[in-house]
């Protein structure tokens, strides 16, 4: 099951997509992502059964924008150098445990959205990266008990201001631009996805593929970045964990590339389909 938000009309609506097509969940009694978070099982067995609904109530997905499929996540909780070529090509050490840092909620965008490059920054960056997104939140979670925790799967890339999050060694203010953390196109059920470590990964701008890996090259696996961050915080519902980009990003390459004005990014994982975003000037 794919799940949405999605502007119809001027109205944010949470919902479910298939084959081309969209449906709120507001008749299920689960109007907003919030609603549908907090009721775990119950609203998931609901939207299923809308899934059997009359064609009527469904809504081509050309005549509504889709937004990012979670828009106020409590926290996002990235993990960086977690794939050995990509703490490599960065000259970093590969970690003993998971390297854990935010990025803000404000940098959150849809697919298609534009990724604005900041003015503070001459070194915006790119990094495809499958995320996870919880269900059911708990503390002092057990690794063996980590799907019980997991809703479904999404793409998000990591947009970084290298200039800025390399100027110190806290990283959060670099990676917090706004529309610096595109997420999409839907957050996919874990009941699709049954190996979340089995799945490729790509990122191509304009038709150029910079990043091609796989996510079994993971050092750490969803099951321990569960059991590491929630021995720490607690993991709420709608939380999104973000799992790591592979090599090939343009801090790492020779030369170094940046993203520039009017160059679209896309990005594809097995399973889950596109996210699409176009670089734009921030305006003066």
């Amino acid at each position: 099951m794919r799940l949405v938000n999605f502007r119809n009309a001027g109205k944010i609506e949470f919902g479910i997509e298939r084959d081309g097509q969209v449906r709120s969940l507001a008749d299920a009694g689960y109007a907003t992502e919030a609603e549908f978070f907090g009721a775990g099982d119950v609203a998931l067995a609901a939207a299923r059964e809308l899934l059997k609904g009359p064609g009527a109530e469904w809504i081509p997905l050309g005549e509504v924008q889709l937004l990012s499929p979670v828009l106020k996540p409590g926290k996002i909780l990235c993990v960086g150098l977690n794939y050995r070529d990509h703490a490599e090509e960065a000259h970093m050490e590969i970690p003993k445990v998971p390297t854990i840092f935010l990025k803000l909620p404000n940098a959150v965008t849809g697919p298609e959205a534009e990724i604005v490059l900041p003015r503070l920054s001459t070194r915006p960056d790119y990094e495809a990266e499958l995320a996870a997104v919880v269900g059911r939140g708990g503390r002092n979670i057990r690794a063996e008990d980590w799907e019980r925790h997991v809703l479904g799967y999404t793409i998000l890339n990591d947009v970084s201001a290298r200039d800025v999050q390399l100027a110190t060694s806290q990283w959060t203010l670099g990676k917090s631009f706004d529309t610096f953390a595109p997420i999409g196109p839907a957050i996919v059920t874990k009941d699709e996805i049954p190996d979340p470590h089995a799945l490729d990964i790509q990122l191509a701008i304009g038709g150029e593929v910079l990043q091609h890996s796989n996510t079994r090259h993971l050092i750490f696996r969803v099951p321990d970045l569960i059991a590491y961050i929630s021995a720490v915080v607690p993991l709420e519902p709608g939380d999104v964990i973000s799992t790591g980009t592979p090599a090939g990003v343009g801090l790492g390459r020779k030369p170094q590339r940046w993203l520039q004005p009017g160059e679209e990014i896309v990005i594809t994982i097995e399973g889950i389909g596109e996210l699409r975003n176009r670089a734009v000037a921030q305006a003066a």
